[in-house]
């Protein structure tokens, strides 16, 4: 048996359910993609972004990585974010972590694991900032996930800190960055009120001005 026969089972099965609920589906799907979310989430296999919000394929664009960081060096991601925001104009960026993430916990320990563990500097500078809140928790599961709140917290500031977000508030563009965070326990999806819509929500050391033409 071909290693991948059952996944290509699988596939059959789920596009002959979906005709047989919109036989015109695939073909609406071919046309132009218009989504108005941004997913940037964890690679974790435990977190399936499409379903989490009900949103079926071409209703949500999509980024992934170990920990939903955005670094200004990622040329991965911050082209994920220009091609969104500048093409296909989506009004919603929405930062998605998740309770209990490896990536997290990781950067919490001082086990050495290779290429990852300068990928997770960022959030361990972070527990460095927050350490002496963090360890008056009770336990190893609640400073995990108040650390993954806060590492969620932080990415929506680096996205919101973008020169691609900054440029499309000047020129009127709406687009809000949204924190959020997924509980893999209960299957809920929570908002942590950290919504930034405008350069004006900013510290003033972030907000970049307008480019000025060449």
């Amino acid at each position: 048996m071909n290693d991948l026969d059952q996944l290509l089972q699988n596939n059959r099965s789920w596009a002959e359910a979906i005709k047989q609920e919109d036989p015109a589906f695939f073909e609406k799907l071919a046309g132009q993609q218009v989504p108005e979310y941004l997913w940037i989430g964890c690679s974790d296999a435990r977190v399936p972004a499409n379903e989490i919000v009900g949103l079926l394929p071409g209703e949500l664009f999509v980024h992934r990585n170990v920990a939903n960081v955005v670094l200004q060096t990622d040329l991965n991601c911050l082209s994920v974010i220009q091609y969104a925001v500048d093409v296909l104009k989506v009004r919603h960026i929405l930062v998605t972590g998740h309770y209990g993430c490896g990536g997290v916990r990781a950067a919490m320990r001082d086990d050495q694991l290779g290429l990852i563990d300068g990928w997770l500097r960022g959030i361990r500078d972070l527990y460095h900032d927050y350490y002496e809140a963090i360890a008056a928790l009770p336990d190893e599961e609640a400073r995990v996930d108040r650390m993954c709140e806060l590492n969620v917290i932080q990415q929506v500031a680096n996205v919101s800190h973008t020169n691609i977000v900054q440029n499309a508030w000047h020129r009127g563009q709406p687009l809000s960055i949204h924190g959020c965070i997924y509980g893999i326990k209960d299957g809920l999806w929570k908002d942590l009120d950290v919504t930034i819509s405008s350069a004006e929500q900013l510290p003033t050391q972030y907000r970049l001005q307008p480019r000025k033409p060449l």
